[in-house]
């Protein structure tokens, strides 16, 4: 006799309410506070506990939501991140995060306050070190940690960390990120955050091999053999050109492939169909057959007489290759009094940022609205409508909160395959990418194989530097064409060279495409540089930081492609910040290791500089400022931020050019049907460029506004309801807003500026003025190596950048910390292997425990050229750290590693090859 079983069900209580779960018991906890109780607060990363975004508490203590069965935790209490707030209140440990610029991104925030909230309930006074115990399960790509930290301990009542004071709204001071609050209450809205309810799911299809043939059989009968599922899509289904790329005399990517995949997660098709059934497809029973192909996946294999070309049209699998050379290289190396000649490789590096890439898109009549993860809506607007076979204005861009980028989310990526999906199908269509899809398809830092060869006189002066560098690009070309011509002009370092060659050719391989991240080749570049400059000090015997400030550039001074700055240049400010540190940290080292232990103390140096944005190429951005007839006024602030902090920074410098409070400026944040093109957020360009396009746009309206009012530029301006209140000297003049005329968009008034740095382009050897202004850094590291194992266990950095003007010294901080965090990931842990480490298990990246104490001098040496003397900083920070890392090895063991990452095998087998050779 059959019996009507009824589903089983759980009962909890949320945040307080008492929940019932219609969920079947074995689905995730995550998935089901997100999807059944929406409650998105709880970020989903990995599904495998190993970044900690999903934590929340249940009876109080923190468990990854990710591994965690619903049914497992029937008739607890569960507390998310949504249930930390009191009647609309932030909870002080919210509230710290705030104050101290905790949540950058926001991706892993909030995992940060429900492991400090479970902290902070059993210990009332934790030590620093129990609180980096408690957050060590939470991985965060953008902070360094050192403020999620110190917000902690506030929130507990420290006496020993103080926050800033954030209340002083202009520039030049700290403030509150202007989108802060979400990121800390659970609001903010990532690409998997507001996929409408019902839409269709997408999954795409990938190359399981390195290059493989393929043939799509019979789609109809895998349809017909699939309730659920509602369409199969190729790139026969693709209305407009199969064909993407960030720079145009370059694109090259299919959306699909169509005969031949090229790299290991390569899409060839996609499946559609509601979420349940997508989600719970076998790849394996898709329709697919595959032939699997040689490869190549070095440079040196490709680059063979008898390497299979990736691409037919370009001959020996090289893509592009850049040069800059002046002066005599070979006579300078000739009179040089000592030479250094090394060697030196970097592997690929992973993004890893929290966040995978999701969105969604709908069709509205004739046009198609694209939500999604992304630093460059304007180009994705550009690529789409050549995708789609549409005018650009039916295609319409709305970047969602941004989990984290690094230059990955400048690619298209899951853009082409929703908006294709909802075109035809006429339904909202959503993707979310898993942590596996999205580091085996999405771009890497490019490896490199670098050879250098340098000389300098007795005095330590660098009489010829040449360099030559091969960059693995993958696949399809991405920013491989930038990487090659931004290696040149920089390989010299912040450095005075006038004998001087590099050399760089980008190489196409059968890997995943290599794409920007966080200095476009120069962090590769500046280890083989920084590295052999130590060694040229020592063989001169001069102090490592003298022989830096012997060659530092300076105003007046060609830098490596000619080109001169008359003020501006700060290196040698930089260098100088640190001499009393380097000095004690040196007599430290000396002091330590006279002990004769083996463990060995070592202190290295490592400098950047990094030009601002496009090279010797047109980088104009947009902004438009407007006040409303009810008085508000508005900044269509299109700069996307995807933590380094941009709507802030420019919400501070409009209020400073209009002359008013910046908690009166209100955003509209990137849309490309409502802001206007504020360009792509890479190569440190917003601060300057946006911030100077905002600037210009605030002392427009202002000047507007006094004119209207017939008063002097020395007036002030209020906004006290629907008034603009006018005060000149003794005088008052009211604006009464709602009386005047508005236009299309509300505003009585308006203005619109365009900035475009003034560059030249590079003549056939690299001379020219590629940037209108560069940053500058130096850092010095502190740490102590165990010569029995090889392990390095970092002490402390100090961190000196000049940012020309810190309009907001608190993200300056917060970005000089993550990016060091970064560097050290690079320097002693990060090795992309495809197949073998997309994961973030298997693939490392530091954690709170991998972090020295950082301490950040802000040097501030204006450029004629940015928005009240600002450069750009965020690329420049993760520059100089792992060649100081480096250093900083073989100056506690001498022994060089020269091959990344500085695993402790390659730090042991560096120690025994220097004892072999005395």
């Amino acid at each position: 006799m059959n019996r009507h079983v009824p589903p089983p069900v759980t009962k909890l209580t949320i945040n307080g309410n008492k929940a019932v779960v219609t969920s079947a018991p074995y689905k995730r906890l995550s998935g089901v506070l997100r999807d059944e109780f929406d409650l998105p607060g709880t970020k989903v990363g990995c599904d495998a506990g190993d970044c900690g975004a999903c934590t929340v508490l249940v009876d109080g203590e923190p468990v990854c939501a990710c591994l965690t069965a619903v049914g497992q935790v029937s008739g607890t209490d569960i507390t998310t991140i949504e249930g930390l707030s009191s009647n609309g209140s932030l909870s002080r440990l919210q509230d710290a995060f705030l104050q101290f610029g905790a949540a950058q991104c926001g991706i892993c925030t909030p995992g940060m306050l429900m492991s400090a909230a479970a902290l902070l309930a059993s210990s009332a006074t934790p030590e620093r070190t129990e609180v980096e115990d408690a957050l060590g399960g939470v991985l965060c790509r953008c902070t360094g940690y050192a403020k999620i930290i110190d917000a902690v301990l506030f929130a507990a009542g420290s006496n020993t960390v103080s926050p800033v004071d954030t209340t002083r709204q202009v520039v030049g001071k700290p403030m509150r990120r202007v989108d802060g609050t979400p990121k800390v209450d659970g609001h903010e809205q990532f690409g998997a955050d507001a996929i409408p309810a019902g839409a269709l799911m997408v999954k795409i299809i990938r190359s399981p091999y390195h290059r493989a043939a393929f043939r799509i059989g019979d789609v109809d009968r895998f349809i017909a053999g699939h309730p659920g599922i509602d369409a199969v899509m190729t790139a026969a289904d693709i209305p407009g050109i199969n064909q993407h790329g960030v720079i145009p005399q370059f694109a090259d990517q299919p959306v699909f492939a169509e005969t031949e995949a090229r790299y290991r997660g390569e899409a060839v098709a996609m499946v559609v169909g509601d979420a349940d059934t997508v989600a719970g497809l076998h790849i394996e029973d898709f329709p697919v057959s595959w032939q699997e192909l040689p490869a190549v996946l070095v440079c040196a294999d490709a680059m063979a007489v008898d390497a299979p070309l990736v691409h037919e049209a370009r001959a020996g699998n090289v893509m592009v290759e850049g040069l800059v050379h002046k002066g005599d290289v070979p006579a300078g190396l000739d009179e040089a009094a000592h030479i250094v000649e090394r060697s030196f490789s970097t592997p690929f590096i992973e993004h890893a940022y929290i966040e995978p890439e999701a969105g969604w898109a709908v069709r509205d009549g004739d046009t198609i609205a694209i939500h999604a993860s992304t630093q460059a809506p304007h180009m994705d607007r550009d690529a789409m409508a050549a995708i789609m076979d549409l005018d650009v204005d039916r295609v319409r861009i709305v970047p969602t909160a941004c989990g984290g980028g690094f230059g990955s989310k400048l690619d298209i990526s899951m853009q082409p395959f929703i908006a294709l999906a909802a075109w035809k199908l006429n339904r909202p269509c959503g993707i979310v990418y898993t942590r596996q899809e999205s580091m085996r398809s999405s771009t890497k830092r490019h490896p490199s194989e670098i050879r250098l060869r340098a000389g300098c006189d007795s005095e330590g002066r660098i009489t010829g530097f040449d360099f030559k560098g091969y960059f693995n690009t993958g696949a399809y070309a991405s920013w491989g064409p930038t990487v090659a011509n931004r290696v040149p002009v920089h390989a010299s370092g912040p450095f005075h060279i006038a004998n001087y060659r590099a050399h760089s050719i980008a190489v196409h391989t059968n890997c995943s495409p290599s794409g920007a991240f966080r200095g476009f080749g120069v962090p590769q570049s500046a280890i083989a540089q920084e590295c052999v400059f130590d060694e040229l000090a020592d063989a001169a015997g001069i102090d490592r930081l003298e022989f830096r400030l012997i060659n530092a550039l300076d105003d007046g001074l060609p830098t490596a492609t000619g080109q001169v700055f008359a003020s501006g240049v700060g290196i040698r400010d930089c260098l100088e910040a640190l001499q009393t540190s380097w000095e004690q940290a040196r007599q430290r080292v000396v002091d330590f290791n006279a002990t004769g232990s083996h463990v060995r103390k070592g202190v290295g140096l490592g400098t950047c500089w990094y030009g601002c944005g496009n090279t010797s190429l047109p980088n104009p951005s947009t902004m438009k400022i407007g006040v409303t007839g009810d008085g508000r006024i508005v900044l269509h602030q299109g700069a996307v931020d995807i933590g380094q902090g941009a709507s802030t920074v420019m919400a501070q410098i409009a209020a400073d050019a209009l002359g008013v409070p910046a908690d009166t400026i209100f955003l509209q944040s990137a849309d490309t049907a409502i802001t206007p093109d504020a360009g792509k957020t890479s190569a440190s360009r917003q601060t300057f460029v946006s911030g100077n396009a905002t600037r210009l746009s605030g002392e427009a309206l202002r000047a507007t506004i006094l004119r209207h009012a017939n008063v002097t530029d020395g007036a002030s301006i209020s906004v006290e309801g629907q008034a603009l209140v006018i005060s000149d000297g003794d005088s008052e003049r009211r604006i009464d807003l709602a009386a005047l005329a508005s236009d299309d968009e509300g505003y009585v008034f308006r203005a619109e500026e365009t900035y475009d740095p003034p560059t030249t382009p590079l003549d056939e050897n690299g001379q020219g003025s590629p940037y209108a202004v560069f940053g500058y850094g130096a850092q010095m590291i502190e740490l102590t190596v165990d010569t029995r194992l090889g392990t390095v266990a970092l002490d402390r950095l100090t961190a000196a950048h000049d940012v020309g003007r810190a309009i907001n010294p608190l993200l300056v901080e917060g970005q000089i910390e993550g990016g060091v965090a970064q560097g050290i990931g690079m320097a002693l842990m990060e090795d992309f292997q495809p197949g073998r480490t997309e994961n973030l298990h298997d693939y490392l990246i530091p954690t709170i425990g991998d972090m020295p104490p950082v301490t950040s001098i802000i040097v501030e040496v204006p450029d004629p050229h940015g928005p009240y003397g600002a450069k750009g900083l965020g690329e420049h920070v993760l520059i100089p750290t792992a060649p100081a890392i480096l250093n900083a090895i073989r100056d506690a063991t001498g022994a060089s590693v020269r091959h990344l990452p500085a695993t402790p095998d390659k730090v042991m087998a560096a120690i025994q090859e220097a004892s072999e050779h005395g």
